[in-house]
């Protein structure tokens, strides 16, 4: 199954090179910084959200069947039978 990348990128920004001198590309500027920083964020949280969820299910999982009744010991829980 392939996936399809998603592109970020902002629209227009061959044209802001062009126009240094106007406001438009200081603005244009402005939002291509905010797209690096939010795609720099969200990659970061993404990043860290794996690393929590890779580690923390299984421990979640011992949790979750220690508190559920009727209460088992920790070897009858980590058994495969």
């Amino acid at each position: 199954m392939a996936s399809k990348g998603v592109s970020l990128k902002v629209k227009g920004k061959g044209s802001a090179s062009k126009n240094k001198g106007s406001s438009s590309s200081s603005s244009s500027s402005d939002e291509n910084s905010m797209c690096k920083a939010l795609k720099d964020w969200s990659n970061w949280g993404l990043k860290k959200a794996k690393v929590i969820a890779h580690y923390g299910f299984i421990p979640l999982v011992i949790i979750i069947g220690m508190n559920s009744e009727p209460k088992p010991s920790l070897s009858q829980l980590l058994s495969p039978v």
